[in-house]
């Protein structure tokens, strides 16, 4: 499989994904269609452009504009729908989708830029997250990152996989589809069955 075909897919599909959630999060706290168009751009574009900084690259929609398109889309489909409601289910599943499918994208890259194992895992993590923490804190939301349904153990779950099964030789394909569905379905069980990770108790 063409590794950069393959990059450039999992990147727009990851950044439509953040972007609806992002649109309909900021629709739901009531901002204006500016400030909407501006929390789905962050939420979508953050994650990649953190790795790549980090990396010493240039930020993913500077490289590639196209990416802007699944922004714009998202947000007009957001508008057209009016829907100011929490988000449902199936904007929660979008949302795993876009981090299964960023946290492959991130892990892929920084292999491709010779990183080491535990680095690309972490960059993996990172662009997957950042996007979706500064979302809720601009929102005024208290950050789903940082107190339920798993999400960074999720993606550094899938991170691990890509990134162990690429030194394994087991070929992007298959690495890349086992990784997304470990973040699925680490993800998917959390939200399903209830299960955060422990916690200090408040002493009384």
């Amino acid at each position: 499989m063409d590794v950069i075909l393959l990059v450039n897919t999992l990147d727009f599909i990851g950044t439509f994904a953040f972007a609806l959630v992002g649109a309909r999060i900021a629709a739901d706290k009531g901002l204006d269609y500016g400030g909407i168009a501006f929390i789905a751009a962050i939420a979508s574009l953050a994650g990649g452009t953190l790795r790549n900084i980090l990396i010493g690259e240039r930020a993913p929609w500077i490289l590639h504009s196209w990416l802007f398109l699944a922004v714009l889309i998202a947000v007009v489909i957001t508008i057209l729908l009016k829907r100011t409601t929490p988000v449902g289910r199936f904007v929660l599943f979008l949302d795993t989708i876009g981090l299964a499918t960023a946290t492959v994208a991130g892990a892929q890259f920084a292999l491709t830029q010779n990183v080491a194992f535990a680095p690309a895992v972490a960059l993996g993590l990172i662009g997957a997250v950042t996007g979706g923490l500064l979302r809720d804190v601009l929102c005024q939301v208290e950050p789903v990152l940082l107190h339920r349904e798993t999400i960074g153990t999720s993606c550094l779950a899938g991170s691990f996989t890509y990134v162990g099964l690429e030194w394994l030789g087991a070929g992007s394909a298959i690495s890349a589809v086992s990784a997304g569905l470990i973040v699925v379905l680490v993800r998917e069980l959390s939200i399903k069955f209830d299960v955060n990770l422990p916690k200090i108790g408040r002493s009384k």
